[in-house]
């Protein structure tokens, strides 16, 4: 769990976190996403404990970050956006040195670096200098330093940039697979569709604040109650459709779309078969059901022009 409480940070004229407070659950995933300058980067740094804070608290797992930042160094990996590797180094020697920072000893040390290999899957690669690898191979090799010391959590800020769509394809796999190995990741990224496979929550950052946290993936979550965004397509368009639809309780939000409705369906999976049977039953010219999911881009720009909204109002 991570825990961070009115956290306030300042550079020489300019406050660059500003009362910030959330939760992160252990095990998730999460999209850190703001535009340039909102202070993605001082965060993840006050997270991982290269820099202190002016004022509040950070907690990880309940060690406090601030008292304890070398406890906190053992505990969290991160890759900054702007990393270095030794170029002269082979793979195999620059994971070795990071080994030895974190004072691995000499006995396991051998089996940790070709732990991180293998999850990298970089294993085939550790006879050769790092400053001959591709832009893809260099991005997984500063990932393998990150995670070379097990940490609990992972911290990425744009780790995605400048990699083909291949490799960024590659890089969503293994998110999903450490996540799977029981680790948690905070990813900042500037490219929202990249994030869509693999995210389960998104935390908003403007201007240095918070503006919204929210889960992206409700799949564990009670789902009673979701709102499923839906595209009925028919045949031909009549008013009186609206009226039918209008009527049925579980529907909300009806707007016509040319030869489409769209509406939002309060529900389960059984609530959306229902309504579907209930629109052919009463004899609406339907040929296309569609379940639009909400992109996370979606998101992020609803809450983004609500806050432009608010800025106009006031």
């Amino acid at each position: 769990m991570i825990d961070v409480r009115d956290v306030i940070f300042e550079y020489p004229g300019k406050r660059a976190l500003k009362d910030v407070s959330f939760q992160i659950a252990s095990g998730s995933i999460t999209a850190l996403v703001g535009p340039n300058g909102a202070g993605k980067t001082t965060l993840l740094r006050c997270l991982s404990a290269l820099d202190e804070p002016f004022s509040g608290t950070i907690t990880i797992n309940e060690i406090d970050v601030i008292e304890h930042p070398r406890l906190i160094h053992q505990k969290v990996g991160y890759l900054s956006d702007f990393f270095g590797l030794y170029n002269t180094l082979t793979v195999r020697q620059c994971l070795i040195y990071i080994a030895q920072i974190h004072r691995i000893p000499e006995a396991d040390l051998e089996a940790k670096v070709m732990l991180a290999a293998n999850r990298l899957e970089i294993a085939k690669y550790l006879d050769i200098k790092a400053g001959t690898l591709s832009r893809g191979l260099r991005q997984r090799l500063g990932i393998a330093q990150a995670i070379l010391h097990e940490p609990q959590i992972l911290l990425l800020d744009e780790p995605a940039s400048g990699l083909d769509p291949e490799a960024r394809m590659n890089l969503s796999d293994l998110f999903l697979r450490l996540q799977a190995q029981g680790m948690t990741l905070i990813v900042s990224s500037h490219i929202l569709a990249e994030l869509e496979d693999y995210c389960t929550d998104m935390l908003l950052l403007r201007d240095g604040r918070i503006l919204e946290h929210c889960v992206t993936h409700k799949e564990d979550l009670d789902t009673a109650q979701q709102e499923h965004q839906v595209l009925i397509k028919l045949l031909d368009f009549q008013e009186h459709y609206l009226d039918m639809l209008n009527k049925i309780e579980t529907i909300q939000q009806v707007t016509v779309r040319r030869n489409a409705i769209e509406c939002v369906v309060v529900g389960n999976e059984q609530t959306l078969h229902w309504v579907l049977k209930t629109i052919i039953t009463r004899e609406m010219p339907v040929c296309g059901f569609i379940v639009q999911k909400k992109r996370l881009q979606d998101i992020y720009m609803d809450y983004a022009q609500g806050e432009k909204a608010g800025d106009i109002s006031k």
